[in-house]
């Protein structure tokens, strides 16, 4: 049995809290399916370096999430 590829709605979506929507939205919205879709690599990165979120770094299975979730089509 595989395991479901992950979705936007349902594992990234979550992840991305008011204060990170804030900080960013001069340059994307992190509420946005399609901002996040456009600039996903830009935000791995980001994250994987620990430059963002602006509070503290996710942990290693939220990145891996957000690859996994680039990696498997970017689901809505």
């Amino acid at each position: 049995m595989t395991a479901e590829a992950p979705s936007y709605d349902r594992d990234i979506r979550p992840l991305f809290r008011e204060r990170d929507r804030a900080s960013m939205k001069s340059h994307f919205d992190l509420w946005s399916y399609d901002d996040v879709r456009a600039n996903a690599e830009r935000i791995y990165r980001s994250l994987e370096a620990g430059r963002m979120p602006c509070d503290g770094a996710w942990s290693p299975d939220d990145v891996q999430r957000l690859r996994s979730w680039i990696d498997t089509g970017s689901l809505p």
